[in-house]
């Protein structure tokens, strides 16, 4: 799930909920620079942690 991450997308750390959602600013190799609500900026380490991705729903009624 990791390798599609790209800088924009909104994810969440499955171990960490109380950092709350945050937007990837960089991916290089397994390396992902997160700016999180709760936490600010991490580095988390892609092969370790599979962030899980943040899709915002839309009404189209």
């Amino acid at each position: 799930m990791n390798e599609i991450l790209e800088p924009g997308m909104m994810v969440r750390h499955p171990g960490a909920p109380e950092w709350g959602v945050g937007q990837v600013q960089s991916r290089i190799g397994d390396r992902i620079v997160v700016n999180f609500a709760e936490a600010g900026k991490q580095v988390v380490e892609g092969s370790r942690v599979q962030l899980q991705l943040v899709v915002e729903r839309t009404d189209m009624d």
